[in-house]
């Protein structure tokens, strides 16, 4: 089976890595499937989250916001401002956050605390 090379990097450490099948994030130019074999990429990552599956059949979920995402050769490097595992989420602190998010208005923040709550609901599910 093809595999390709994943590295998930945050701004203050190595978030996960491992080989792949396939990985799924969000870029710039919508949801971008990146598969072994594939044409060489260089772009901005949007918030939102990233799947990533395991050669061993499993799934790893991660929320990120902004970075960088560049894949050639078989290695697909994501550069991440911020991101979490889905495993590492507090639920009732990242609802707390979107609450607090909403009365203040703040659309980034917003943002932020849905994308993880979505990145954790993609981890029950997968």
């Amino acid at each position: 089976m093809a595999e390709l090379h994943v590295e998930l990097v945050a701004a203050d450490r190595k978030v996960w890595s491992g080989a792949a099948t396939i990985v799924v994030a969000r870029t710039a130019s919508g949801d971008t499937g990146i598969m072994p074999g594939h044409t060489p990429v260089l772009s901005v990552l949007e918030s939102g989250p990233v799947t990533i599956r395991t050669t061993d059949g499993g799934t790893v979920v991660a929320a990120v916001h902004g970075g960088f995402i560049s894949f050639a050769d078989n290695k697909l490097s994501l550069l991440a401002e911020i991101a979490e595992l889905a495993d590492e989420i507090d639920i009732a602190r990242a609802e707390r956050a979107l609450e607090l998010a909403k009365s203040e208005l703040d659309a980034h923040a917003e943002r932020r605390a849905e994308v993880r709550l979505v990145a954790v609901g993609r981890r029950k599910a997968a």
